[in-house]
């Protein structure tokens, strides 16, 4: 049975951790912008996997003159643009369940892509799965809280639905001929370069490592040290989901991988409801229930799906 569908466990378990780690990046968020966190978090994650890789399988890092534009886009449209538009849209004032809709699109561009550019064939189950898992974000996200937009705030949200678009796509080809964990070193180490490029490391601000941080939520009153969530976010955070996600593209379609994405947002409001006791409504549970049933459908869809 898990062997069978080893690759939507990949991927639920690369959406678990992702989701949890948001709850862990509100806290740190607190006390680090945005933009530094997203920096550390993709340096540091490279500095580790990489001298993991080099200690047990350094070959498989060897990389082809061909084939390094495809891994430099990789990493900077699917690592580094992927959060960058992200927070921009946060940092606007874009609410952030809009952010998080506008972002998981990202099935939608998958599938247009697919049908118009690739010429490929797509199930009509699979345009199903994406309306019904749509309108479940829709839901859970209550968008009509929140309808004066940012115009820059809204564009960073859309950016960030393209360059997921483009992680999908491009760790579905690129990952054919590569190990997850290659890709994933690739893919952070270009990021890192982009990051240290607009943001000077020297320049960070190191104290808030030694930060005690309260936990907030359950656990108010608690603190732990900054370096210990910040080492949380980087390694279980960063490093573990994206093994998984990639890993699960591998096995996957696209349009199937990316449609089981959308699990994310709907997991970080349960955890943002266990801990950090965010509650839920009546429209949201059905909204979480609607997204469940559209990853089903496009689960169902994906032994047809280009």
């Amino acid at each position: 049975m898990l062997t069978k569908h080893r690759g939507e466990f990949f991927l639920v378990m690369g959406a678990l951790v992702f989701s949890f780690n948001g709850v862990i990046s509100t806290i740190v968020l607190d006390h680090l912008s945005p933009f530094r966190l997203t920096q550390v978090r993709c340096i540091g994650a490279f500095v580790i996997l990489l001298l993991f890789t080099l200690v047990r399988d350094p070959d498989s890092l060897k990389a082809k003159r061909s084939e390094i534009g495809l891994l430099a886009a990789y990493g900077v449209i699917g690592f580094a643009a992927v959060q960058a538009g992200y927070f921009l849209g946060i940092q606007r004032g874009v609410p952030l369940s809009l952010v998080l809709l506008i972002e998981f699109t990202a099935p939608i561009w998958i599938v247009l892509w697919i049908k118009y550019v690739r010429k490929g064939f797509v199930p009509p189950s699979m345009w199903l799965a994406i309306a019904l898992s749509l309108v479940g974000l829709a839901l859970l996200a209550q968008v009509w809280n929140g309808l004066t937009l940012d115009g820059l705030g809204l564009f960073g949200a859309l950016f960030s639905a393209f360059a997921l678009t483009g992680y999908f796509l491009m760790g579905k080809k690129v990952g054919q001929t590569r190990s997850a964990q290659s890709l994933t070193v690739w893919g952070l180490g270009m990021a890192s370069l982009a990051w240290v490029s607009s943001m000077p490391v020297w320049e960070f601000p190191f104290e808030v490592f030694t930060i005690d941080m309260d936990l907030q939520g359950v656990f108010a009153g608690n603190t732990l040290p900054g370096w210990v969530l910040i080492l949380w976010i980087i390694t279980m955070g960063t490093i573990v989901p994206y093994l998984f996600v990639i890993g699960g593209l591998r096995l996957l379609s696209a349009s199937t991988s990316s449609v089981i994405g959308m699990l994310e947002p709907v997991l970080a409001g349960v955890f943002a409801w266990i801990w950090l006791q965010q509650s839920w409504n009546g429209v949201q549970l059905v909204g979480a229930a609607i997204v469940l049933v559209g990853i089903y459908i496009a689960d169902r869809a994906r032994s047809v799906a280009a």
